[in-house]
């Protein structure tokens, strides 16, 4: 059976084709996620519970504050509501079930999910779950030619299938990092510079590392500058007073650093 695509158009103009994720693997991801919420407000629960209905018993009391129920009652709303928009915001568009599935949430654009897109989709699912157990959400998945829900809709998101890793022999690019001895760990930038980087920048580097044991030293110097003077500004990097090899060495880094978050299955 052929895989269903959706293509996204970048506001750099640039065409990205991506699988979105069916009902099942988002629905799967779902339940992974609310049985994680659901152990962890347990616990929460037994806890708070214990720990003050015991104080209040021993008091004398004999009854749970209605504050303490309210207070319990926000703080599972705080736990499910933020679970979600926490994790898809600082994790690249996964929860603990997406990564699991191997799905992601991201722009329409192509774009890493934004914090405001990340706290609209998740607020939207307060009309998802209805009339109980995501029905309605479930409903739009299914019958929705990107499989959206309303938060998607919304919030302009869209969810996606990664790329699976394929085990394949050793490339020159990775032989000539091998050789380079370079690893992703040897660079240190701030995640919120990373963050700064899109699917275009990605497109960008991805082109210049396959292409790089092929091209004439002459033509990869003018192309390593041009790449530096394009991703270096958004890394907070400066490329003075840095040799070829020294920018080289960077770009090619930045491009491990990258490759397993952004290399989507095209």
């Amino acid at each position: 059976m052929m895989e269903e695509k959706v293509e996204v158009k970048t506001p750099e103009y640039v065409s990205l084709k991506f699988e979105p994720a069916g009902l099942g693997s988002r629905a799967a991801a779902l339940i992974i996620d609310q049985a994680i919420i659901t152990v962890v407000a347990l616990l929460i629960l037994f806890i708070t519970f214990l720990g003050v209905w015991g104080f209040d018993m021993y008091l004398g009391l004999g009854s749970v504050s209605p504050y303490l129920i309210l207070g319990v009652v926000i703080v599972m709303f705080i736990l499910n509501w933020g679970y979600f928009a926490g994790l898809e915001y600082f994790w690249n568009g996964k929860t603990i079930g997406k990564k699991i599935l191997g799905i992601h949430v991201m722009q329409e654009n192509g774009h890493r999910i934004t914090l405001l897109s990340s706290v609209i989709r998740n607020l939207m699912r307060i009309i998802d779950q209805l009339p109980a157990y995501y029905v309605l959400g479930m409903i739009m998945v299914y019958a929705h030619p990107k499989h959206k829900r309303l938060g998607d809709l919304v919030a302009g998101t869209i969810v996606v299938h990664e790329r699976r890793a394929k085990s394949k022999r050793m490339s020159r690019l990775d032989k000539e990092i091998q050789r380079r001895n370079l690893k992703s760990g040897d660079l240190k930038i701030e995640e919120w510079n990373m963050k700064q980087l899109n699917e275009r920048d990605w497109t960008l580097l991805k082109g210049y590392a396959e292409r790089f044991t092929n091209l004439p030293l002459e033509k990869r110097n003018e192309l390593t500058k041009k790449i530096a003077t394009v991703l270096f500004p958004k890394l907070e990097l400066s490329k003075e007073q840095k040799t070829y090899e020294q920018l080289e060495n960077t770009l090619l880094i930045l491009y491990l650093k990258l490759r397993d978050e952004w290399e989507y299955e095209l």
